[in-house]
């Protein structure tokens, strides 16, 4: 019989997964807490929650908890509010070389701030598998992960991590491919050709995976609902839907004046319907929409948080971005775009009573200024901004994801038997929804994170970004939007 040998790599490996494993108890008990389960039921408070081998054991009455003999890690939840772990919609991990240190910045970033599930619009299909499979393995932590791989853009792609669509047969095979490799979802750009953008429904109807992103410069956003996109990003075809000037926008350029001046709320109402009973969801992104129309008035230099960003994010890609969008993008004065920004809210809230769901999504950290992990907080509080409850915000990074990705039997909501991603908050997000900020501790998939833990992983993220050199120019391209 041969013997088995295992070289030093392999070791080193088994090791550190013994260790990642261990380190996630295999009971964890939390007393006295308020359960803000995210179901629009009541906040429970004085709760006993049970974790056992990361899921969701028991949620029961403290007092009858009381006095029961459980060998495993007990956290004192008094005073405390639980909550599931928040999911950020538009993310991009790893985009091409635009944003380098992704592992040691983004990902730490999403767990410190409580994002335990991220969708990644359009990525290296490849480094983010393997991500996905270290934490899966627990060797390393990071968010759950559902991902699209490169994104399809037209004849002449604006961004790395894309494939040039030229035509319905290009479409075709990339939709074949990427499902092949293991895409989870088809991510649209903006310039594909029109013909292009039909094959790729109808190729991805076939296959059996949802096509979501932009709605498509060539298309209407009634089309894209109607051939079956299951999101919209950035807004992008409501304000072209709702004015009468839909064909011009079809054919050539467009502004945020326009869109003001022709808005028609007959015309949006009719659109709004129409989505909400296509059940398409809507991803608005609104720091960003807020970031890159009011840019030229942000002052970023003393915000507290640049110091996890690695200085090419600052002095090269942000600051490329920074110049086209005033270039290029902002042709409107300022105080049109500020009306603008807040029409923003105004439409989200009527696509809101219309029915139509949400989806909370930064695009970080292509955004300009938009930080991993903590703007998914400012995002809630722009949808409560625009007049979501609170509880409704919380549910567009909770209980709405989870839904959106057909994993709602065991994520997005604190209940029995689900899976143990999870925030315990200082104080009540219901009462004002920058509490979600707060955070003593984040567990994802079972493994507690102390505040102290927590506090270790930013200073390793800060580590990480003085690391991080200004390094090359990049190439020629405009904003991610």
């Amino acid at each position: 019989m041969k013997r088995l040998v295992l070289s030093a790599t392999a070791l080193a490996v088994l090791c550190a997964i013994g260790r990642a494993q261990s380190a996630a108890p295999s009971l964890l008990i939390i007393h006295e807490v308020t359960v803000i389960d995210a179901t629009g039921s009541p906040a429970q408070p004085h709760r006993t929650v049970i974790v056992r081998d990361g899921k969701i054991e028991e949620i029961g009455s403290s007092d009858r908890s009381r006095g029961r003999k459980l060998a495993g890690v007990h956290i004192d939840g008094t005073g405390k509010f639980l909550v599931p772990g928040l999911w950020d919609m538009h993310v991009h991990m790893a985009f091409g070389d635009w944003f380098p240190r992704g592992k040691q910045v983004t990902l730490p970033l999403f767990i410190a701030n409580g994002i335990t599930g991220v969708r990644d619009m359009g990525g290296e299909l490849d480094v983010l598998q393997q991500w996905r499979k270290e934490i899966n393995a627990g060797t390393l932590i990071g968010p759950r992960m559902v991902i699209s791989g490169p994104m399809l853009d037209g004849p002449k792609p604006r961004f790395p991590s894309s494939i040039a669509i030229a035509t319905p047969d290009d479409g075709r095979r990339a939709v074949d491919d990427w499902k092949r490799r293991g895409a989870d979802f088809i991510k649209l750009q903006s310039l594909l050709p029109r013909e292009a953008v039909f094959a790729i429904a109808d190729e991805a109807r076939k296959q059996g995976i949802s096509f979501v992103g932009h709605v498509p410069d060539s298309v209407r956003a009634s089309e894209a609902s109607n051939a079956g996109q299951k999101s919209f990003e950035h807004l992008i075809g409501i304000f072209e839907g709702s004015s009468p000037l839909e064909d011009q926008f079809l054919k050539g350029p467009k502004t945020e004046g326009q869109f003001l001046s022709t808005y028609d709320p007959a015309r949006a109402a009719a659109l709004f319907a129409l989505l909400a009973n296509n059940h398409t969801w809507q991803c608005p992104t609104l720091v960003w929409e807020r970031g890159g129309n009011l840019i030229d008035q942000a002052d970023f230099i003393h915000d507290t948080r640049a110091k996890y960003v690695p200085a090419y994010w600052k002095d090269v890609t942000w600051k490329r971005f920074t110049e086209e969008i005033i270039r290029d993008f902002n042709s409107d004065d300022l105080a049109t775009r500020k009306r603008f920004v807040e029409k923003e809210l105004e439409v989200v809230n009527a696509m809101h009573r219309a029915g139509i769901r949400f989806l909370a999504g930064t695009d970080t950290p292509p955004g300009v200024y938009v930080f991993p992990g903590f703007s998914l907080h400012e995002e809630l509080q722009r949808f409560v901004a625009a007049g979501f409850t609170p509880l409704e915000a919380l549910q567009t990074a909770t209980l709405n994801p989870a839904k959106f990705l057909g994993m709602d039997d065991r994520l997005g909501t604190i209940e029995k038997g689900k899976l143990a991603d999870l925030v315990l908050l200082d104080a009540n997000p219901l009462d004002d929804i920058r509490n979600t900020q707060k955070i003593a501790a984040v567990i994802v998939n079972g493994r507690y994170l102390s505040r102290h833990d927590l506090d270790k992983m930013l200073a390793g993220v800060e580590a990480a970004a003085r690391a991080q050199g200004t390094g090359a120019s990049l190439s020629s391209s405009s904003p991610a939007k």
